[in-house]
């Protein structure tokens, strides 16, 4: 243990610094956590949803050669992971829909997000209101401007993603810190507990590829704070739990994870995230900057304070040299800022006054960022149902185009120059020819993307659209009437539906 537990205060004490009962703060907690589990019963359709339902759809129909989740290509994809595997091996065993498995994997996701946020800031504090502010911290404790991105814990990122592997991942990776801090702390931990926590770390590396940096991170500040001496069992121990980690994610059948250290084309998606960071992060990084640093004084081997900077030195390099994906890392950076936030308030060193006042800032603070985030009420609560001020600048949710597939069988191919389209049609088990999200594995993706531009693009010649149907073997075509293509009276299609938002679905009956 560190000298930690001895600077906060005792554990009967059931106040912050400022005088706020530990009742508020779990009262808080539990709202947003009924919240959070209204979210996974509507699951919000926005953003990656539709390709984590495809992967599952892909998997439940054939485990073992799943193809590419979107479009129809025998080629890998990093989706198939051992959490989604999972899933799809629940979906098998129990006859559930796609749907109701994310349900399942969003309340799974939340749970183990709970517990290890409690496990690993009980590392740090034994203090009882410590891990409820800590949620808070992380939630609430961002910026004026709300960011939803896989693997970022905001409440409108998190109300988005609770059924994705990044949710997931999160949980597995506070529960990985958790684990290894105490399996430093207890010399007789045996190799055999350091390689099942190599098994953790590679499954949370298979299962969110970002994520697992970002934890990783987070482990190496923990192996730095420990101060255990060189003993032959904790060199052996995390000898043990590397290799078996790195043996894991080298025979990982479903894709080649190695192969996606020399994968580009990544940078254009993420540039957004080095884009006016005051306002996404606007509340956490003074609040964060003061509290680790008062934590680096106390102790320069601080883990939260090293997970920290190994963060940053990551996203200050990309920026730097204009690699922006790794803009990924910055819950490096926020997440250890915003437990030192938490723990600040608790802290019994330095005087008292210091306490309520930066208790009583933190509070402005979380009322703040909760108001910036309200949106995420709007995930619940149809908009229409909600005063403007809430729903006013939000994200609106999409309208899925399910019912194109009334008519198509699993596996038929859609051609269609949407992109919201071509995310959401996969997750009722249509293939696209266009992937709706950028996908590395796949070959032909350039070509497959030209193809479609051409189709629909004016003047293109008849001979040359039918040859991009007979190319990808397409089965229907969905587009709004203005969007060009082959004229509604050709001959090779029929109207077989018109959707609630105006696009029109056409059967291909005749590729004469």
């Amino acid at each position: 243990m560190t000298g930690e537990s001895a600077r906060l205060l005792p554990a009967s004490d059931t106040r912050l610094g400022g005088g706020v009962p530990l009742l508020a703060l779990r009262g808080a907690t539990t709202l947003l956590a009924v919240g959070a589990v209204l979210m996974t019963v509507r699951l919000p359709w926005i953003g990656d949803l539709g390709v984590h339902a495809a992967t599952i759809e892909r998997l439940r129909h054939d485990l073992l050669h799943p193809g590419d989740p979107m479009v129809d290509s025998p080629t890998d994809s990093p989706y198939y992971s051992p959490w989604t595997v999972t899933l799809a091996l629940f979906a098998k065993a129990t006859g559930l829909g796609t749907f109701d498995v994310l349900r399942c994997a969003g309340v799974i996701g939340l749970l183990l997000l709970a517990t290890g946020v409690r496990q690993f800031v009980r590392t740090l504090s034994r203090h009882p209101a410590a891990p409820p502010l800590a949620v808070l911290c992380l939630l609430l404790l961002w910026g004026v401007r709300p960011l939803i991105w896989s693997g970022f814990l905001g409440l409108m990122s998190l109300s988005a993603n609770l059924s994705y592997p990044s949710t997931f991942a999160t949980g597995l990776g506070f529960h990985l810190l958790a684990l290894l801090t105490y399996a430093l702390r207890r010399p007789g931990t045996s190799v055999a507990a350091y390689a099942g926590l190599g098994v953790l770390w590679a499954v949370l590396m298979l299962s969110h590829q970002f994520t697992g940096v970002v934890f990783t991170f987070g482990a190496a500040g923990v192996l730095v704070a420990a101060r255990v001496p060189a003993r032959r069992a904790v060199v052996l121990g995390t000898g043990a739990a590397l290799l078996t980690g790195l043996a894991l994610l080298a025979v990982w059948p479903y894709y080649s994870f190695f192969e996606l250290l020399g994968t580009g084309g990544l940078e254009k998606i993420h540039q957004p995230l080095y884009r006016r960071p005051g306002s996404l992060f606007a509340l956490v990084l003074p609040l964060g900057a003061l509290a680790l640093a008062l934590r680096w004084r106390r102790d320069h081997r601080d883990p939260l304070v090293v997970w920290c900077a190994l963060g940053l030195a990551t996203v200050v390099a990309g920026g730097l040299l204009g690699k922006w994906s790794l803009g990924r890392t910055e819950p490096a950076v926020l997440m250890p800022a915003q437990i030192a936030v938490a723990l600040c308030v608790l802290e019994q060193g330095g005087r008292r006054w210091f306490r309520t006042g930066f208790a009583a800032v933190l509070g402005a603070a979380l009322v703040a960022g909760a108001w910036a985030q309200r949106h995420a009420v709007t995930f619940v609560v149809p908009a229409d149902a909600l005063p403007a001020a809430v729903t006013r600048h939000g994200w609106p949710l999409w309208r899925p185009v399910g019912w194109a597939m009334r008519d198509a069988a699993y596996g038929d191919v859609f051609l269609t120059g949407d992109r919201r389209a071509a995310v959401t049609l996969p997750a009722y088990g249509g293939y696209t020819v266009v992937p709706g999200y950028p996908d590395f594995f796949l070959p032909d993706e350039k070509r497959r993307a030209a193809d479609a531009e051409r189709y629909f693009a004016p003047g293109t010649p008849r001979a040359e659209r039918l040859a991009v149907l007979r190319r990808y073997h397409v089965r229907w075509v969905l587009q709004r009437p203005s969007r060009g293509g082959l004229p509604a009276g050709d001959p090779a299609l029929r109207e077989a539906q018109r959707g609630p938002d105006g696009r029109v679905l056409y059967e291909v009956i005749g590729l004469n």
